[in-house]
């Protein structure tokens, strides 16, 4: 279920931005990681597409607060129980609409989130930009160790993943632009890619992807709030779990079973990685009165909702499953539109957090073999 892009002028509509801008240069999609390029001359400010972490003035952020304020009055209750009654509706008619031509594939993941390709193991002929650094391997989270855990029996038959040494999940898959670029950059061979969508016509676009592969990735429906539903993995198999523009999309009443039932599927060692909406990013200050749902959560113009989160909200949640944090930071991003001369203001937070080792099994070299009867599909 991912987000749609920001536009300009569109009330309601405004959404995920890609980290790399359309008219980026060549060198820009090679860029380290965030928090390096800092605009220190306001008169230079077109010279590049983003500017990192960049400081709010005070009246920056009180017109923010007040423009937020403004539009604080929430939708009668059975307006907003439409919406969420109908959510899947809203989300279908999103993809059949847009198929794929509505997001780029996510390159930059491999620069904040080196745990999706941990060996650097990386395909240059299919995506070159993407390589992994030196650099790089030394930020990803140390989550080898866990790998033993991978060893699974077939005796009940050669399941999806079953073999794999390396379990990646994607939830909120939306048409594959993050799928597709793990399973292009990072060619171990004991890779396998579960992803999920709440959208069916989102899942189905992926399966009918020409670079989807059986082989190495199952894609199948499910809805994240639904913390009753089964994944198509055993709990304690997945290596990394990855959430980007996804949990906002949920009710804020959903979202903590919602995390808690994902960490139950992670490997002790194994890490939950985010990217989401972060508190006055401009796509919260552009709605306009009679699209907030309750604080901080809207509905969009074609139906779809979406939450502004704080660090100190995604903490809670994560630490209440228990993970442990590694990284949770603001990303402000002033982005720049150097042919139309405009700037906008980005706020996104990306974390980090690791299912802790259980003490008895800290430090242990000790293998366990997971059964392949407790594989399923939905």
């Amino acid at each position: 279920m991912a987000a749609p892009h920001a536009a300009a002028g569109v009330d309601g509509g405004c959404s995920e931005t890609e980290l790399i801008p359309s008219d980026s240069d060549p060198k820009d999609v090679k860029r380290p990681q965030f928090g390096t390029r800092f605009l220190t001359d306001p008169r230079q400010v077109f010279q590049h597409n983003a500017w990192d972490n960049v400081e709010w003035t005070e009246e920056q952020e009180a017109s923010a607060k007040k423009k937020v304020s403004e539009n604080s009055q929430p939708l009668p209750s059975e307006k907003q129980e439409e919406y969420d009654n109908r959510a899947n509706e809203y989300w279908n008619d999103f993809y059949t609409i847009h198929e794929n031509r509505f997001f780029k594939d996510r390159h930059w993941l491999f620069t904040e989130f080196p745990e999706l390709a941990p060996q650097c193991s990386l395909n240059h002929e299919s995506n070159p930009e993407a390589a992994c650094t030196g650099d790089g391997q030394q930020d990803a989270l140390a989550v080898e160790p866990t790998r033993g855990l991978a060893a699974l029996s077939l005796a009940d038959g050669d399941l999806p993943g079953s073999s794999a040494t390396y379990r990646i999940l994607e939830v909120g898959c939306g048409v594959g632009n993050t799928v597709f670029p793990i399973l292009k950059t990072n060619n171990d061979a004991g890779l396998f890619v579960y992803c999920c969508d709440f959208s069916s016509t989102a899942v189905e676009l992926v399966k009918t992807n020409p670079e989807y592969d059986p082989g190495r990735c199952l894609a199948f429906v499910h809805d994240l709030s639904d913390v009753e539903a089964n994944y198509p993995v055993p709990d304690g198999a997945l290596d990394v779990i990855v959430l980007i523009f996804v949990l906002s999309a949920l009710h804020p009443s959903k979202m903590q079973a919602s995390i808690t039932r994902l960490v139950r599927l992670l490997k002790p060692g194994g890490v939950m990685l985010l990217r989401d909406y972060g508190r006055y990013d401009m796509a919260q200050l552009r709605f306009k009165k009679g699209r907030c749902l309750s604080e901080n959560f809207y509905v969009r113009g074609d139906g779809t909702r979406v939450y502004f989160f704080t660090q100190d909200e995604l903490h809670e949640m994560f630490t209440e499953a228990g993970l442990e944090k590694v990284q949770n930071l603001v990303d402000r991003r002033l982005q720049v539109n150097r042919g139309k001369q405009l700037t906008m203001y980005r706020v996104w937070i990306q974390c980090k957090y690791r299912k802790t080792q259980p003490p008895e099994t800290q430090g242990s070299e000790r293998e366990e073999t997971l059964p392949a009867s407790n594989f399923n599909h939905n």
